[in-house]
């Protein structure tokens, strides 16, 4: 049986928040697991997710990526850097 240890908690980005307050949502925090006996690092993205007049799944990777785009919407199967988030966001309002 596989046995994970959490080495840390993902906090939700303050910024989103800010953005989302006026939508009905749920943010799942995200985690940084390590599986014993390997030296295996799995992380869980922090999870927003928008029920307002759509369902919008927005996943934020807390990764150095070279393309710095750390988020990614399930609905449009892309990735996205914290700008065009935003965008996205301010949208969704109108």
């Amino acid at each position: 049986m596989f046995e994970f240890e959490i080495l840390q908690e993902l906090e939700p980005n303050a910024e989103i928040l800010k953005i989302i307050k006026d939508y009905e949502y749920t943010v799942k925090n995200g985690r940084i697991k390590h599986l014993k006996a390997t030296n295996l690092q799995f992380i869980e993205p922090t999870e927003y997710l928008i029920t307002h007049r759509s369902t919008l799944t927005i996943l934020e990777y807390k990764v150095n990526e070279i393309s710095n785009k750390n988020f990614y919407i399930k609905e449009h199967k892309q990735k996205y850097n914290l700008k065009e988030i935003k965008q996205i966001l301010i949208k969704l309002k109108i």
